[in-house]
């Protein structure tokens, strides 16, 4: 699956140029001529990366920009025909990861998108809320699971799952165990739960491929997290 990238621009031209060079880097591109249509639609979505343009009809950038951050962390970088410093600075101070005057190269605009995305992804295998193995990324803070640059759409529950086991390499977790952790041990379900959850779970993984890990069944014990060698 091909990660998302939006692009929001008044101008058409601009938005094909753009796509166009997006396209060879591998982006599926959605083009929006308009702030709001944006915000409707965002969430369905789940982009990978916002290129953003300031002046849009109905709601401008910095408005959709603000509305994003409200629920999302995903990369934005701001464009803008203008270059007043206070531009900059108000695009940066609301949440913008980058910030692009008009004219510019779409060569440029792209080596903009791959050092935010090496900068995030940077800062998140530094960070003590997020786990790297192989091609596999968590972000427990953000709820966010990545499969190379795949977002995987799991559940509140999926994502716990796969951080506790992940989290704890080789260590060989009983039913029992991730139920009282994940559910608590006030909860009276069936331990089936945790295998029901476990289904699920390998079933959205599998849909990319992951040779270095995998998560596996220990027969009359319960589940473990594998790295291979």
């Amino acid at each position: 699956m091909k990660p998302t990238m939006i692009i929001a621009d008044d101008n058409n031209q601009i938005c094909n140029i753009l796509s166009t060079y997006a396209q060879k880097e591998g982006y599926k591109t959605i083009i929006f001529n308009s702030g709001d249509e944006i915000l409707k639609q965002y969430e369905e979505i789940n982009p990978h990366v916002i290129l953003l343009d300031v002046m849009m009809p109905v709601k401008d950038g910095f408005e959709v920009c603000k509305e994003i951050r409200k629920k999302s962390n995903v990369p934005i970088i701001m464009v803008t025909a203008k270059g007043e410093d206070f531009e900059k600075i108000m695009g940066l101070d609301i949440g913008a990861d980058d910030y692009i005057v008009k004219p510019f190269s779409p060569g440029e605009v792209m080596a903009r998108v791959r050092a935010v995305l090496r900068r995030i992804d940077s800062d998140n295998i530094n960070s003590p809320n997020c786990f790297a193995c192989g091609n596999l990324k968590i972000d427990i803070e953000k709820y966010n699971v990545y499969i190379e640059k795949n977002k995987i759409n799991l559940t509140k529950k999926e994502i716990e799952l796969i951080w506790i086991l992940a989290t704890n390499k080789s260590k060989v977790f009983s039913r029992e165990n991730l139920l009282d952790s994940l559910w608590g041990m006030d909860y009276y379900g069936d331990i089936r739960t945790v295998d029901s959850h476990i289904k699920r779970l390998r079933s959205k993984l599998s849909a990319f491929e992951h040779p270095d890990w995998d998560i596996k069944t220990v027969w009359g014990v319960g589940y473990k997290f594998e790295v291979r060698k």
